[in-house]
């Protein structure tokens, strides 16, 4: 049986919360696809009324593990000047901003006997390597506590044709609110926006992450609106995706890096075989050697060496001094949120 045939079935329902690691059950799309943290001196800005209502977050009644919003987007196109584009933080720096929040406080992460945040490592930029736009990746926009942001995303296969993966922190403070303005740019490249401004319709988050910060759950997918009458997907492609694969594979990881000494004005990707976070054992992260930095969280990692390979994480976080990008490891509850948005 071939690799294609043997992993191109479509997803089963879950039938509720499962372990975070099954490794019984190997399930993935089919793919589509054709073809940190330290925070930079950008200016917060002030928010304006665009998007800036979200309804009651809400747990997923048929997956209790997952909890969503749906989200405003009246005027959220237009909100996104160039000007606030390029001024945007990277969004990065809310991984530290969780873990200070939840659970875990930033004393569990020691490198080297050091007390250590969790930001932008320092390393050479001669590990990340410049890309052309790839049409289902992206930069993504969006406010938190009165402030802008900018990630990374991708588009994925889904039943509704419309749903982007990116980091937990990238649209839900973990533990706290939601994001409002939420925008995915695919294929920018030098303030280049060829498909467009797509403005999400709803939000989901492992609820791991949204209650907790729990770096374990630092993934997110957002639902978008159709953009002059079509999908997402349809426009632009998406790629599959895995859950509850092997540990120790080899990734091509995608990435916006716009903290020094990157600028976020072109796609940047890094390849290794992932190794566990020694630091912090307890997050049963993935790394692989990665010097991109802010603004790269939220960025596909693609099993094998190409983005035509079907996605099975996202960059998260990384050390001081370390060139090297961790991401979480797609379980059953990621695989839940999923789940949860492809279906709305």
């Amino acid at each position: 049986m071939s690799y294609g045939d043997k992993f191109a079935g479509s997803l089963r329902p879950l039938p509720g919360p499962s372990p975070r690691y099954d490794r019984t059950k190997m399930t993935r799309t089919r793919s589509l696809a054709t073809g940190f943290l330290s925070l930079s001196a950008a200016a917060v800005l002030a928010l304006t009324s665009a998007g800036g209502a979200t309804a009651a977050p809400a747990k997923d009644k048929a997956n209790p593990s997952v909890t969503s919003t749906v989200v405003d987007a009246a005027g959220v196109a237009d909100y996104w000047t160039a000007d606030r584009m390029q001024s945007a933080i990277p969004g990065d720096v809310l991984a530290g901003k969780a873990l200070e929040r939840g659970n875990r406080s930033n004393a569990g992460l020691v490198e080297k006997g050091k007390k250590s945040e969790v930001k932008a490592t320092k390393g050479k930029p001669t590990i990340a390597q410049s890309e052309a736009p790839v049409k289902h990746i992206g930069k993504v926009f969006f406010t938190l506590a009165g402030s802008n942001y900018v990630c990374s995303g991708n588009a994925v296969t889904s039943a509704n044709e419309s749903t982007v993966s990116t980091a937990g922190h990238c649209l839900n403070e973990g533990p706290g609110a939601f994001a409002t303005n939420f925008a995915f740019v695919p294929a920018y490249e030098n303030g280049a926006e060829p498909y467009g401004k797509w403005t999400a319709k709803s939000l989901h988050a492992p609820t791991q992450w949204s209650a907790n910060g729990d770096m374990a759950y630092d993934t997110g997918f957002a639902v978008m609106n159709t953009l002059n009458g079509q999908t997402l997907t349809d426009v632009v492609g998406g790629s599959g995706v895995a859950f509850n694969e092997a540990r120790g594979l080899t990734y091509k990881s995608f990435g916006y890096p716009a903290a020094s000494p990157f600028n976020g004005q072109t796609l940047k990707s890094c390849t290794g075989t992932a190794t566990n976070d020694p630091n912090n054992p307890q997050f049963e992260t993935q790394g692989i050697p990665c010097d991109m930095t802010g603004g790269s969280s939220g960025g596909p990692w693609f099993i094998g060496t190409s983005s035509a390979g079907v996605q099975n994480s996202v960059n998260s976080y990384g050390y001081n001094r370390s060139a090297v990008m961790y991401g979480p490891y797609w379980g059953s509850v990621i695989q839940q949120t999923y789940a949860s948005a492809a279906a709305s």
